[in-house]
């Protein structure tokens, strides 16, 4: 498990640059009105972080408190799963009609994952993501970028997707775009939706439109943590390469993303997947997004109208 000491300060600092590289994109969208683009912004600032574990856990008589009510008998394994259960239905009817705890976590520490609340305008990500591939502390700051940085520009960007725009920086659900940047917004998300409709994985095609929250967020996440790279160079000078590679840190960057969604699928998950599965196949995750980036293809020299260097780029944010 990582070191929340020295790992959660880091991240702490990665979050506030994405954040900072998003609203800098804010300022370049043209298909954005000027009081929305100015509540975004403001929504994007309200978004509260949680990284690691809640404070809880570490201090024995919170934790008893919480589980005062939760008894455990020795050896009856199913007897407590069932008690737990119990004990878990019990703790979220008693807060019904009450304001939502912020600070209450979805995802226990170890869970390799991270995720966005629209209701409570908050990104978390617990200590299990903060670990290979997708951060370590001695890695090269451009590979921890490509990584867990693009895992936190992409929850960002969650509040900001089809769905997730819908919720105002209180958690809301009310209308709060004005109707020439929702009519523009669907513009720009149809070109993803049939970006990735295009794809097929054993003759199978994606579906673009039930994967177009998770796509819009693979996007975003990539462009805000590349722009928040480039800003903390900026800052702080130009890495050392690593030995051996002959690659320069930029490209590092997109190996590190790439990298992390690395997979093996039978032909049977992969068509449970693409029923189900929200996101797009591993694949595609990588493919589809760097293939909108006109600095990937910068960097690798993609000629135009290759297949990763398409004429045809789709922007949302």
């Amino acid at each position: 498990m990582t070191n929340k000491g020295t790992s959660v300060p880091q991240a702490m600092q990665m979050i506030k640059g994405i954040k900072s590289a998003f609203e800098q994109s804010l300022v370049t969208l043209s298909w954005m009105d000027e009081d929305t683009r100015k509540a975004a912004k403001e929504k994007a600032e309200a978004i509260y972080d949680m990284i690691g574990y809640p404070n809880f856990i570490m201090d024995p008589k919170e934790l008893d408190k919480v589980f005062n009510d939760y008894e455990v008998t020795p050896d009856l394994y199913f007897e407590n799963v069932m008690m737990f259960y119990n004990f878990s239905a019990r703790v979220t009817s008693d807060q019904l009609r009450k304001p939502p705890n912020r600070d209450q976590w979805s995802m226990t520490p170890p869970t390799v994952n991270a995720y966005y609340s629209p209701t409570k305008n908050e990104i978390v990500f617990p200590a299990g993501v903060l670990q290979a591939p997708f951060y370590t502390s001695s890695s090269p700051t451009a590979l921890n970028f490509g990584g867990i940085g693009v895992v936190m520009g992409h929850e960002l960007t969650h509040a900001f997707d089809d769905q997730g725009r819908e919720y105002d920086k209180d958690g809301n659900l009310r209308p709060w775009w004005k109707n020439s940047s929702v009519e523009a917004f669907k513009k720009q998300t149809e070109c993803i939706t049939q970006q990735y409709s295009s794809y097929k994985v054993n003759g199978e095609a994606v579906n673009g439109k039930h994967t177009l929250g998770e796509n819009i967020a693979d996007n975003g996440g990539l462009k805000a943590a590349y722009r928040a790279y480039q800003n903390w160079v900026k800052e702080n000078g130009e890495e050392k390469v690593l030995p051996s590679l002959s690659l320069t840190n930029d490209q590092l960057f997109f190996i590190g993303f790439a990298q992390v969604w690395c997979s093996v699928r039978t032909p049977e998950s992969s068509h449970e997947g693409i029923i189900t599965d929200p996101h797009s196949p591993s694949r595609y995750r990588v493919i589809g997004s760097v293939s909108n980036s006109r600095e990937f293809s910068k960097h690798f020299q993609c000629p135009e109208g290759s297949p990763m260097n398409p004429a045809k780029k789709c922007e949302v944010w």
